[in-house]
């Protein structure tokens, strides 16, 4: 009986693959949390002893404010998977000197490609319509970036033959965006931060058919600005209205994108709340600054609920923002185990 329970379990959430990109409503979506949530806290065997600790009854569970998130801690230092599938992919954190990396085992990719190109076009329409630029050195010279594999996807699927990677030939970079942006092709340039801020420090550009993205991150390799400061520059070097950005993380499958401003929207697959930062298992209401949770119902196959080292805010509209990092590098309130 077990079994076949655990077996009606697994199938169930095969099926979750599919329906969670087609959620409709909040309601919807509250339903599928509370139901991956439950297979998640019984198969997922670092966050039952996460939940186990913190003296949780799972089924007791009625509302997405009351899930425990994981620290995303654990991601450096455990496996965490909530099947026994073969894993496909290991994504890979930069890290720093001294730091352990976060791996996200990764089970199916198909549901993390089927993710990012809906998520894409949930804000933006067919990636295939685009001429997609690259900047994102850091992360090329790296194994095992969930970015490199999205964007490389995306090059892939876009059906210019300008579309690519651009490591230090700036030049020719430069050259191509005039060129695209003159002939009215629709462009997506998306670099890491000191990448872009290098490209407009040689070159002026009155950009109208250009989406210029950032990824974030100086990545050590400048002093570090606030988004406004960062976002001025590039405007005026790029001649753009507003700079996009793209917020996600080794740890998740799916993106919040930025159309301006800072202001962050989720695909209907995934939810921003946030928690008090002296208790970690409150969570505050929107317009509260305090860490970031994250909901990412694509993550069915790992951990779909993650308490991250960001800072932000929500809004009633659904919307978001990152504030910043949290200055300790633990979780406070959040350190209530010690795992072999």
């Amino acid at each position: 009986m077990r079994k076949f329970t655990l077996l009606l379990r697994c199938f169930a959430i095969f099926m979750k693959k599919i329906n969670i990109f087609n959620i409709h409503n909040s309601h919807e979506f509250e339903k599928m949390a509370l139901e991956i949530f439950q297979f998640q806290a019984e198969n997922n065997l670092v966050y039952k002893e996460f939940i186990t600790l913190l003296n949780i009854d799972i089924y007791r569970v009625e509302k997405i404010e009351e899930i425990p998130f994981l620290p995303i801690q654990f991601f450096k230092s455990h496996k965490v998977v909530s099947s026994d599938e073969a894993v496909q992919h290991i994504f890979l954190s930069s890290g720093t000197t001294g730091n352990e990396q976060s791996k996200h085992f990764v089970t199916d990719l198909s549901i993390y490609e089927e993710s990012f190109t809906k998520g894409f076009e949930h804000f933006y329409g067919s990636i295939s319509a685009y001429t997609v630029l690259a900047l994102l050195p850091s992360y090329l010279e790296r194994d095992g970036s969930s970015l490199i594999y999205m964007v490389n996807d995306f090059i892939q699927k876009s059906k210019n033959e300008k579309s690519g990677f651009y490591l230090n030939n700036l030049e020719e970079l430069a050259k191509n965006l005039v060129e695209l942006d003159k002939n009215n092709e629709k462009t997506l340039l998306i670099g890491v931060s000191f990448a872009l801020l290098d490209l407009v420090e040689k070159h002026k550009f009155k950009l109208k058919n250009t989406i210029v993205m950032e990824t974030g991150g100086m990545k050590g390799r400048r002093k570090e600005l606030i988004r406004e400061e960062l976002h001025q520059i590039l405007r005026e070097g790029f001649g753009v209205e507003n700079i996009h950005s793209e917020y996600g993380m080794t740890e998740l499958l799916s993106q919040a994108y930025s159309k301006g401003n800072g202001i962050f929207e989720c695909p209907p697959w995934m939810k921003i709340l946030t928690r008090d930062t002296e208790d970690a298992l409150t969570i505050l209401p929107e317009g509260k600054s305090g860490g970031i949770n994250i909901i990412d119902l694509a993550n069915n196959n790992s951990c779909s609920f993650i308490a991250t080292q960001d800072l932000g805010k929500t809004y009633e509209n659904g919307t978001f923002e990152v504030l910043g990092r949290f200055d300790n590098s633990d979780i406070r309130g959040c350190n209530l185990m010690v795992m072999s």
